[in-house]
C-alpha cells in the first residue's frame, strides 16, 4: 500500500498545551484587532479568538509529518476546519488527541486530514502533498462555490512586511514563512504570510457581516487557494443570512482563500 494512504486511521497521540493571556493578545493583534478592540487585546475582560485554538493543534500536523512517509518540507497547508464547542480560556492548559482522520487521492497529489480534539473545539487540517497520490484511492468530496462577486460586505486589511515574523510567535513556526531559502524551494519569490494568520483576519472580518462578535463563532471552513506576499492588501467578501456567512479573501484578481464558511 502507498506509505501515504497507509497513514488513515493512524494515532497520533494526546498533547496537553499551555498558554497564557499574553499568547491569546499577541495572537489577536496578529489578525488585525486594533487597540480599540479591547476585548480582544485588553486582558481585564479578555475574550479569546476560536481560531487561536488552530496554532495549538500545529503538533499534530508535525506528529504526522514525523512519521517518514513524507516531506513534511513539501507539504502545504490546504484547508481549514473548525467546530467550536465551548470558548477557549483567557489561559490554561488544553488536552489534546489527534488522529490521521482521512487520506484522499488527488491523481498527481494526496491530501491527508489531521484530526485534533480537545474539549473546547474540533479541527482539522488539509495537508497538501504534491507527488504523493496515484494509487487509485478516494478522492475528497468537492466544496461547493459561492459566487461572492455581487457581495455586500467587502472589508480591506494590508498586509504589514513583518506580519509573517510576528505571527511566528503565535507558534506556526514553518519555515517557509520565514526563510528566503526555503520559499524558493516552494517556488515563492519571498516568504508568505500563514494561511492560519490569513484565516484568522477573515474569520474575525467576517463576523461583522454576520452582526457577531469574533469570539462568537462557531464553525468555520475554507481552503487556501494561493499564498499570500506580505506588504498586500487582502480584500475579504462575505455575504449572510442568520448568523451563516459565506466568504472569501483575495488580493488583487488573486483568489487566496475559497469556498469560505462561518457560522456564528
Amino acid at each position: 500500500m502507498n506509505a501515504v494512504a497507509a497513514l488513515k486511521g493512524h494515532d497520533l497521540g494526546s498533547r496537553v498545551v499551555a498558554y497564557g493571556e499574553s499568547d491569546a493578545i499577541l495572537y489577536a493583534l496578529c489578525v488585525g484587532a486594533g487597540p480599540d478592540r479591547l476585548p480582544l487585546v485588553y486582558e481585564r475582560d479578555l475574550h479569546v479568538l476560536p481560531t487561536f485554538g488552530l496554532g495549538l493543534g500545529l503538533w499534530a500536523v508535525e506528529e504526522a509529518g514525523g512519521l517518514g512517509a513524507y516531506d513534511r518540507l513539501k507539504s502545504l497547508h490546504a484547508a481549514q476546519q473548525l467546530t467550536v464547542h465551548a470558548p477557549l480560556p483567557r489561559s490554561g492548559k488544553l488536552e489534546m488527541r489527534a488522529h490521521v482522520a482521512n487520506v484522499w487521492d488527488k491523481g498527481s497529489a494526496a491530501t491527508v486530514d489531521i484530526a485534533v480534539e480537545c474539549e473546547q473545539f474540533t479541527a482539522v487540517y488539509a495537508i497538501h502533498l504534491p507527488g504523493s497520490g496515484g494509487w487509485g484511492g478516494e478522492r475528497a468530496p468537492s466544496t461547493p462555490r459561492v459566487d461572492l462577486e455581487s457581495a455586500s460586505f467587502r472589508e480591506e486589511f494590508h498586509i504589514p512586511a513583518n506580519l509573517p515574523a510576528l505571527y511566528r510567535l503565535t507558534g506556526d513556526l514553518h519555515p517557509v514563512h520565514i526563510d528566503p531559502e526555503v520559499s524558493s524551494g516552494y517556488g515563492f519569490e519571498r516568504p508568505t504570510l500563514h494561511g492560519l494568520c490569513t484565516l484568522g483576519i477573515a474569520a474575525r472580518t467576517v463576523a461583522e457581516a454576520a452582526g457577531a462578535q469574533p469570539w462568537e463563532l462557531r464553525e468555520l471552513r475554507a481552503r487556501f487557494a494561493a499564498p499570500v506576499l506580505p506588504d498586500n492588501t487582502l480584500e475579504v467578501r462575505a455575504q449572510a443570512s442568520d448568523g451563516e456567512v459565506d466568504f472569501d479573501a483575495r488580493i488583487g484578481a488573486t483568489g487566496v482563500l475559497s469556498g469560505g464558511h462561518a457560522r456564528f
